[in-house]
């Protein structure tokens, strides 16, 4: 416990380096950019009205109501995608300082993971408005944006659990990328993003497919996020309980692996 704390203050007390290189990545990403931040939430806009005009014809879906429950799965999947790609490359895109400057090895995969947060949390900001233009200023209670500090700063926790312990096996094995592309692919047509709430319970009473639902780790995600934007409440305590379980579980691998492999990484750069 005394090594752990002593770790997290070494993180901390590195704080303005991390955060100069998140704030750079942002800077470098948008340089030049006729639309700035903007482009960060073209493509979940784009998308969501994609799926709504084919949806809302093949399956009658409501666009008011599933416009905001498709961009709240899609501003999620963005998040997740992003820290686990760029969470591959985050310690070769911080060699250069690996090797010059002896900071912990956890603030990588958090400098991903932090900028992936900014454009999450902008993504997240659109269909809350969404939300109130379509119902309602009166529609999302307090308590359901309460809610939203504890599943934010749980899906932070995840992100960055998932970032650190894909970079540390991407530096032993470097397809891991090349892999997690291919299985994000098919993991998102297995997740219930574009899939509205009606299809999702006639896949759950099919025993073929459903427990694919069931035992999807992001549904727990998925459901603190849809609640307050679709449903105007807070989601369930059961759904903050798994989330809780599936983040911690994550964290705990996320810390053996990195106090395991933290001295080594630099030479199998």
């Amino acid at each position: 416990m005394q090594a752990t704390n002593t770790y997290l203050r070494k993180v901390w007390g590195c704080r303005y380096f991390w955060l100069s290189l998140v704030g750079m990545d942002l800077r470098t990403r948008y340089r030049g950019s006729a639309l700035g931040i903007g482009w960060s939430l073209l493509n979940p806009i784009c998308m969501t009205t994609i799926f709504c005009v084919v949806f809302s014809a093949i399956w009658k879906a409501n666009v008011v109501d599933f416009a905001p429950y498709v961009m709240a799965g899609l501003t999620l999947w963005q998040f997740i995608s992003t820290s686990l790609l760029q969470g591959c490359d985050c310690f070769f895109a911080g060699e250069s300082y690996i090797r010059q400057h002896p900071a912990p090895m956890a603030i990588y995969p958090l400098r991903t993971v932090l900028g992936g947060a900014f454009h999450f949390t902008m993504g997240y900001s659109l269909v809350i408005a969404i939300s109130l233009i379509f119902h309602g200023f009166g529609y999302i209670g307090m308590t359901a944006i309460l809610s939203l500090v504890p599943a934010f700063a749980l899906l932070l926790v995840f992100g960055w659990s998932l970032a650190a312990l894909f970079a540390v096996a991407t530096v032993r094995f470097r397809d891991l990328r090349h892999l997690s592309e291919v299985a994000l692919q098919a993991l998102f047509y297995l997740t219930p993003i574009i899939y509205g709430p009606q299809q999702v319970s006639e896949l759950l009473e099919r025993r073929t497919v459903g427990w694919i639902f069931a035992l999807n780790p992001f549904v727990p995600f998925l459901d603190m996020l849809r609640s307050p934007v679709c449903d105007g409440r807070a989601a369930t305590p059961a759904t903050f309980l798994a989330a809780s379980l599936i983040t911690l579980t994550c964290l705990v691998a996320a810390v053996v692996t990195l106090r395991a492999e933290e001295r080594e990484i630099v030479f199998h750069m």
